[in-house]
């Protein structure tokens, strides 16, 4: 979550202006629990503790749902994002950047490639059947909230939404990912690479390909022995170089791209070959640990 100074950051700060939802958020880091798990643990009543949870639902920091468990409805509540990051800036000019936000689910895919292991689901059910990549063509494939394969690719169009008085200034790219491993296998490295517009932008290693935990949005019907989360990593790329999470990956700057048409192409690849590294895991709305799809941020100025 990107915050400022501005007024719009304001919800957030008072948010966690409180030692009650601090601790709120400390229970929530090791996993989804209900108002009721929320209070017997702080020792308040329910109807408080729904009060705090309601500040921190409005400031995006958690999200709830509502879960049916013998015949009762209850509420249950997990965090939004992990990482906050806090622009102090006093550049004058932050108030006229301008941003366009776009998110692409996993399955709106345009071209791929899976070489098993490999396979993909939406939130309900398996689409088609495991390792097989016939599948990833399949109708119902734009509903996926997770696919994965050992080698290959996946490769996303994403809408120009720019005008030409507009002047691209940076890209963000955010993602939930992880390696492939048959099963799954917390020490299992996997280079993915990225790609924008046939370009290519540089790797970041995936540790492993993650199940030892239930990934706190998969579903209960997910097999336990499978992908369960991966991790957030965020791409960005501006005119001072290629960066994951703030650590550059590449000199390559965002105007060595043509940014004029009226789309452009993001691609992942994992391309590991050798025996205990490889593959690529994507997660999706419903899956893993982050309520999100691919989410790209543009960033702008007028002129």
């Amino acid at each position: 979550m990107q915050l400022s100074t501005d007024s719009d950051s304001l919800l957030v700060f008072e948010a966690l202006a409180s030692e009650v939802r601090l601790r709120i958020i400390d229970l929530l880091h090791h996993g989804e629990k209900s108002i009721k798990a929320l209070a017997e643990a702080l020792s308040l009543s329910s109807a408080i503790v729904s009060v705090h949870v309601g500040k921190l639902q409005k400031a995006g920091i958690i999200s709830c749902r509502n879960k049916r468990i013998r015949g009762g409805t209850y509420k249950f509540c997990s965090l939004a994002t992990h990482h906050l990051q806090i622009n102090l800036s006093p550049d004058s000019n932050r108030s006229s950047r301008k941003l366009v936000e776009i998110s692409i689910p996993v399955g709106h895919y345009t071209d791929v490639q899976a070489i098993p292991t490999c396979g993909l689901a939406s939130v309900e059910k398996l689409i088609g059947q495991y390792d097989d990549p016939r599948f990833f063509m399949d109708p119902e494939r734009v509903q996926a909230g997770i696919l994965w394969f050992y080698k290959g690719y996946v490769e996303y169009k994403v809408p120009n939404y720019l005008f030409r008085n507009q002047r691209l200034n940076e890209v963000e790219i955010s993602m939930e990912i992880g390696s492939e491993a048959p099963k799954i296998h917390e020490q299992w490295p996997s280079d993915i690479r990225f790609y924008m517009n046939s370009t290519y932008l540089g790797k970041w290693t995936s540790p492993g390909d993650f199940g030892r935990r239930k990934g706190r949005l998969t579903p209960e019907w997910w097999s336990p022995d499978v992908n369960q989360y991966g991790l957030l990593k965020v791409l960005r790329l501006n005119a001072n170089g290629t960066f994951i999470d703030g650590q550059r990956i590449s000199d390559l700057k965002i105007h060595d791209l043509d940014w004029n048409a009226d789309s452009w192409t993001f691609r992942l690849t994992a391309e590991d070959t050798g025996r205990g590294r490889g593959g690529l895991t994507l997660f999706g709305r419903g899956f893993g640990n982050y309520d999100q799809d691919l989410l790209f941020r543009v960033y702008y100025d007028s002129h």
